[in-house]
């Protein structure tokens, strides 16, 4: 039986909502939606879709990197972007990253996201073989 590894941030988020930043079992890390904020809860890339879609990919490749995975096991990842007009940005940020790993991927436009200086969030799934 596969052992169960809550990876937590610290956020204050994470126990009012009853998350965690990721999760580890087996072959699999499943990551929370994630925007593009610091350690200290300050926002990185303000007003550049880009620049934050970078951010969230690095802070992702931390937490893989933390349980032996890394951007090449991500079979999967969820952009949620509030302007799909700005896809190109979005996808530029994603493609340095994923251009060779080329995971399954959404591009999803939504109303809102947690506050409104975030442009973007994505959730990612990583599986080791």
């Amino acid at each position: 039986m596969s052992t169960r590894k809550n990876i937590a941030t610290g956020a204050p988020w994470e126990d009012i909502v009853g998350y965690c930043r990721a999760v580890h079992i087996g072959h699999t890390v499943e990551i929370s939606g994630s925007v593009a904020v610091d350690h200290n809860g300050q926002l990185a890339g303000a007003g550049s879709v880009y620049e934050q879609t970078r951010f969230i990919i690095l802070k992702a490749q931390q937490v893989l990197e933390q349980v032996g995975f890394s951007l090449a096991d991500v079979v999967r990842t969820r952009v949620y972007v509030i302007d799909i007009a700005r896809w190109e940005e979005v996808g530029r940020a994603h493609g340095e990253f994923f251009k060779d790993i080329k995971p399954a991927t959404s591009m999803i436009q939504v109303s809102a996201l947690i506050g409104p200086e975030y442009l973007v969030e994505i959730e990612f799934t990583a599986i080791k073989s």
